[in-house]
């Protein structure tokens, strides 16, 4: 067979084969032989260029390394060979630099040292003026890349406290709204109405209404969820909002609903301690926040203890810390549990969280096919989860369903052991006792009716938001806070009045 010499343009326009007698004959790309198809044309050219570059890269680092370059195919064949299957390697960073980098440094080494650079450029500065040798390049390299990082540590976790005593304390001006709210309780007669009025009281237990039920403690988070409830509906008036709250909210809770109303909604405000349920003897719920709260009292010896920890990394403190939130003690966190005992007479409801905001009509919930599940919920999957968890904040209930199971039992069992270990089982919430309890009782829900994550992920778009059903400020970034995300606290505080004589009074502002 003849020898023939292949030779690529440049441009990767075109090949040329020499035949061994001098003969050229050309063989375009876009005109080539039939024979050869466009396909593996076009992954000839891939392979082509691919090689080209890989050639290139190879040969500069060699450059670098001080070797000569190839200029004919002979030098890159003998180059190749060794180098494609196993490329050396040597390298020219000196040894000592990876044995005094690999060096452990203890934690208070470099505590008092004026003489560790500050930044890049003190680092070079020095480096350049002393014409250091490779040991003490790494020696200070070390240092200061060590120091660097103990004061980003530092940094990172007086962040995760100072949000945690933000998202955890209650704000100044929500305590002035709930003085002033009991104050005008106790004075005006017209803020302590009865909430409903006696006439529209048979509708509380008239499964024919979409019952909605709030559990909170914070006036200005359940007047935005009732507002927006009742501002988006196409069905006011046959919306039954049901709020519970505690004994110390009650008269701030009803003296707000009977100055502001929500005709033709029906709004109905009742504490805890209204409900013959809880009048009948031992509540394990009640029980049960009783020891959470003297275990979390204790829990890793606060958060002095925790944030002093100086091997654990900032995320697992920022978790501990989340830990000693006061929600995770709280009733209202945990009385949706006893639903069914709460409302012996409905048969099916929409409970809602707080720290939500209802951008559409819920009456279609009550159309949705729960195919004899208890807990209709959006699913939370995430990467390669083999069962899906879901979510709470917006959850339709069946109760009569609910009645048929054990899901209540099992639910305060597990809370029980969760005390008995220290909280070693999990530190967060309701949510893990609910996965368990309701397991195998959920119907998944479509996405549009919960959009969570608005309290912690402050990448979520405005327009993302907007689009959603229902939108979730769970996380630590409440609307009401600080911490707020500005960007996603208009989508909250557009349902507010701020002319409104309470909100202005008590300095609540849009921003």
């Amino acid at each position: 067979m003849a020898k023939m010499q292949l030779y690529i343009s440049p441009s990767l326009r075109h090949i040329t084969v020499f035949p061994a007698k001098g003969f050229k004959e050309f063989m375009k790309v876009k005109v080539g032989s039939r024979r050869v198809s466009y396909r593996m044309l076009f992954y000839s050219l891939l392979f082509f260029t691919f090689l080209l570059r890989f050639v290139f890269v190879l040969t500069t680092v060699d450059t670098i390394d001080g070797e000569s370059k190839c200029s004919t195919i002979g030098c890159l064949g003998k180059r190749l060979g060794p180098g494609i299957l196993r490329r050396r390697l040597e390298s020219n960073v000196p040894e000592v630099i990876y044995q005094v980098l690999e060096e452990p440094i203890g934690k208070d080494e470099l505590q008092g040292r004026s003489d560790v650079p500050q930044s890049l450029e003190e680092f070079m500065a020095e480096i350049k003026k002393e014409k250091s040798d490779a040991k003490t390049f790494a020696l200070k390299l070390r240092e200061m890349v060590t120091l660097l990082e103990q004061r980003t540590r530092t940094a990172k976790i007086q962040e995760y406290l100072y949000r945690h005593v933000a998202s955890s304390s209650i704000p100044k001006q929500l305590h002035c709204l709930a003085l002033k709210l009991a104050n005008e309780h106790s004075t005006n007669a017209a803020a302590r109405l009865q909430l409903p009025s006696a006439e529209l009281v048979p509708a509380l237990v008239d499964n024919s209404y979409f019952h909605f039920v709030l559990a909170s403690d914070n006036v200005l988070a359940a007047s935005v969820v009732a507002k927006s409830l009742v501002r988006n509906s196409l069905h006011p008036q046959k919306v039954v909002l049901h709020i519970i709250t505690d004994r110390k909210t009650y008269y701030p809770m009803q003296a707000w609903f009977s100055l502001h109303p929500l005709s033709p909604a029906i709004i109905e405000v009742k504490a805890l301690h209204h409900f013959d349920w809880f009048a009948k003897g031992k509540v394990p719920v009640m029980e049960a926040m009783e020891k959470d709260q003297r275990v979390r009292s204790q829990f890793r010896g606060g958060s002095s203890a925790i944030v002093a920890n100086n091997t654990e990394k900032p995320v697992v403190i920022a978790a501990k810390l989340q830990a000693l939130s006061p929600k995770y003690n709280s009733v209202m966190n945990h009385i949706r549990i006893n639903l069914p005992e709460l409302f012996p007479s409905l048969n099916k409801v929409v409970f809602l969280d707080d720290d939500i905001v209802i951008q559409t009509d819920l009456s279609p919930l009550w159309d949705i096919d729960m195919d004899g599940k208890v807990n209709g919920a959006v699913e939370t999957c995430r990467g390669e989860d083999n069962e899906c968890a879901w979510a709470y904040g917006m959850n339709v209930f069946d109760l009569d369903a609910w009645r048929k199971t054990n899901i209540s039992l099992t639910y305060h069992y597990w809370v029980e052991q969760n005390l008995k270990s220290d909280l070693s089982l999990w530190q967060l919430g309701t949510l893990p006792p609910g996965l368990i309890a309701f397991h195998g009782h959920v119907q998944v829900i479509d996405p549009f009716w919960h959009m969570l994550g608005l309290g912690y992920q402050d990448n979520t778009s405005f327009a993302d938001a907007e689009s959603a059903g229902v939108i979730h400020f769970n996380g630590r970034a409440k609307p009401w806070l600080e911490i707020a995300f500005p960007q996603l606290r208009p989508l909250w505080a557009k349902y507010i009045n701020f002319s409104d004589k309470f909100i202005k009074s008590c300095h609540i502002r849009p921003s």
